[in-house]
């Protein structure tokens, strides 16, 4: 493997980026909205989601792309596990307030240990926003892990972005540029992303999947666009300003930034609010399945 990390591929801390856990629950739930949006819905992309009974969501924050699902797809029974029992708990009673309790299950779950699911248990398999959590070493045994439950047919999809933020408008944002290639890096040597670049894990996403047995592997990418003082922006701000504070740390310790965070966080987030502000936010969606009359391959 060509990464290079400074880290350890035996390291036990937690590899979750943003280090608040008690601030992820309403930060969680806004990014997970605003992402099933931009998407079209919790399966836009498939071609038949009634055709999928049981349903499991990995590192599944606040639950709403799960409360969404049974909301659309009453027939569905899904399943949620993250390993922040606070989001979990707030999972449940949103499930609750939705009236879809009935039909969601939500479980404390460390995604990175053997998944407590019997094999051949899942038609479809959804993970977004991995690389927040996963390292590239981890990535083989939790698709293995993913594969082991999936039945013959199922389908596992992964939704992961480009780290990169994209200037639309007439200004260069000059601060939030710099603490995405600040991001870049601290991704890097972290162990989160196989090279440092922008695409450093979507690029590795249909060759993973194709590497534990999925066939007819297709992918589809999509673009949240953000103009000041439209929903998608207000949702966009909040998401961007709760990251850049939560992941102070974390850039202060592998991102290499230099200058004055304050400053340059508050730059940022004066970027954002101007009148003119436009940016783009590209993630790539990629799925595959299991094959029918075969043992998925697992290594």
């Amino acid at each position: 493997m060509p990464h290079t990390s400074k880290t350890q591929r035996g390291a036990n801390a937690s590899t979750f980026f943003l280090q608040n856990k008690r601030r992820e629950t309403h930060r969680s739930q806004n990014e997970d909205q605003m992402l099933t949006r931009a998407m079209g819905g919790p399966f836009a992309e498939q071609d038949d989601p009634n055709l999928f009974q049981r349903v499991l969501n990995i590192a599944c924050g606040s639950g709403d792309w799960i409360i969404e699902a049974a909301l659309l797809y009453p027939h569905l029974s899904l399943v949620g596990i993250d390993n922040n029992a606070l989001v979990i708990n707030y999972a449940r009673e949103n499930a609750i307030a939705a009236r879809v309790e009935d039909r969601t299950t939500f479980q404390v779950m460390d995604a990175l240990r053997p998944l407590d699911f019997p094999a051949e248990h899942f038609d479809l398999i959804n993970l977004r926003l991995g690389v927040t959590f996963i390292r590239t070493w981890e990535w083989p045994e939790l698709l293995a892990e993913m594969v082991r439950i999936a039945r013959p047919g199922a389908v596992i999809r992964l939704t992961e972005p480009y780290i990169i933020h994209q200037s639309k408008g007439p200004t260069d944002n000059i601060a939030l540029k710099k603490l995405h290639t600040g991001l870049v890096h601290a991704l890097y040597h972290s162990g989160h992303l196989f090279e440092e670049t922008t695409n450093g894990i979507v690029a590795h996403l249909a060759p993973l999947l194709s590497r534990y047995g999925c066939k007819e592997i297709q992918t589809k990418a999509y673009a949240l666009e953000v103009r000041a003082g439209t929903p998608e922006w207000q949702a966009y701000y909040t998401n961007a300003t709760h990251v850049i504070r939560g992941s102070r740390p974390f850039l202060m310790k592998w991102g290499e930034i230099t200058e004055d965070f304050d400053l340059l966080q508050q730059q940022a987030m004066d970027e954002m609010l101007k009148p003119d502000f436009h940016s783009a936010w590209n993630f790539l969606t990629v799925w595959g399945k299991i094959p029918q009359d075969t043992q998925a391959k697992r290594e």
